[in-house]
């Protein structure tokens, strides 16, 4: 491929887990169909974060180790495996056996804690592409 994997899937799991904190807030007000929502969207973020991941870490793999980047390539790379985790105990918490239950107080609490870990990971990527300039590739000539 000509451009790196990882920046076209990412977009998936951050709609996923964005707007499922989103619903997960305004089940407070909405009840049971925003809940609903929260429930399937972060399935769907947790299922798509997985490829996303996967081109991460194989773009990952081409990076040298003395790289001036590679520890802002770690720190993102933890920081998004720990919205993951957020997410994923969020998800635990509001299934029984396989069915959707209302989600707890701590449920939600691990939503918005995921969020912002989403966030503080989604900003170390954009240092990586526009400070580091991880992915671009060379500038043509005007």
């Amino acid at each position: 491929m000509r451009h790196p994997l990882h920046p076209a899937l990412v977009h998936f799991p951050i709609a996923g887990w964005s707007l499922a904190t989103a619903a997960d807030l305004a089940s407070l007000g909405w009840g049971e169909p925003a809940w609903r929502f929260a429930g399937v969207l972060l399935l769907a973020g947790i299922g798509f974060s997985i490829p996303a991941m996967l081109a991460g870490f194989l773009e990952l793999t081409k990076i040298a180790e003395d790289h001036p980047a590679i520890k802002d390539v770690n720190r993102h790379m933890i920081v998004v495996m720990t919205a993951l985790a957020f997410y994923a105990t969020s998800l635990f918490l509001r299934l029984q056996g396989t069915t959707l239950t209302k989600p707890g107080v701590l449920a939600i609490a691990l939503s918005v804690t995921g969020f912002l870990f989403l966030c503080a990971g989604g900003w170390l990527g954009g240092k990586l592409v526009y400070g580091h300039r991880l992915g671009v590739g060379p500038s043509s000539p005007p």
